[in-house]
């Protein structure tokens, strides 16, 4: 069983997401491949933290498997007091749908749909009122600074502005956790510092616990505390330098 990486003891209080002793494998033809093995993780709400590690350490993997995106072969990922494994694949998509907030590298934005539609699809997919989603959607594309892209399409749109609307998309149902999954890894230097302060000024603002997978040591280094991933296992909780 593995040490459950958690913040100093100063944080006395239920975590918000745990990962259990987390193992995923996959197959490659006849040959297993072990992508997690004995992982195990505690979240606080309010936290942000950073899953840190070279590619293929694992980290998109984990979050996938917090997120409830996929199932561990073995061990539990409990999130505001629920089992995932235990729920329904219809309570599962609903806790997706309206706790948790997603962010990609790539991020998987509708082509044929402009920014705001994107931007409203969660809350859409959740049948909440139509106009109170679409002033929701705009002060949310005018808080990221897109107050004047709300009918562009992504191809009309930078990468940045892309991701920016991928950002107002996983705000749109208000979550108690936000996952990132690179989300600079496809953006310039300087565009990358961008969303990344960006975020942290969302999780200041709102109080949102943030999860930020990255390779970036920027990226990383800017979270107050850092898991670090080496070949599918946790092997250090660290809290960076200031960058």
């Amino acid at each position: 069983m593995s040490e459950v990486l958690s913040p100093p003891s100063s944080l006395d209080r239920n975590p918000l997401l745990s990962g259990r002793n987390l193992r995923k494998t996959y197959r490659l033809g006849q040959k297993p491949l072990t992508v997690l093995e004995e992982v195990s993780l505690d979240v606080f709400a309010g936290e942000f933290l950073a899953l840190r590690g070279a590619s293929g350490a694992g980290k998109s993997t984990l979050l996938h498997l917090l997120g409830g995106l996929d199932r561990p072969n073995s061990g539990e990922v409990w999130f505001e007091g629920k089992n995932l494994a235990a729920l329904s694949a219809r309570e599962l998509a609903r806790v997706r749908n309206s706790r948790v907030g997603f962010i990609f590298q790539a991020y998987h934005l509708l082509p044929e749909l402009d920014a705001l539609e994107n931007v409203c699809l969660p809350a859409r997919m959740a049948r909440r009122p139509l106009d109170e989603t679409m002033t929701i959607g705009r002060h949310l594309l005018q808080r990221v600074g897109l107050g004047n892209r709300l009918e562009h399409r992504p191809a009309e749109l930078s990468g940045g502005e892309q991701q920016r609307v991928a950002i107002a998309r996983a705000l749109m149902n208000n979550p108690a956790l936000l996952l990132a999954d690179e989300p600079t890894g496809n953006l310039d230097s300087h565009t990358g510092d961008a969303i990344i302060q960006l975020l942290k000024e969302l999780h200041q603002e709102k109080g949102i616990t943030l999860v930020v997978a990255t390779h970036d040591l920027r990226v990383a280094y800017s979270a107050p505390r850092n898991l670090v991933l080496e070949d599918g296992r946790l092997v250090a909780s660290e809290n960076p330098p200031s960058i």
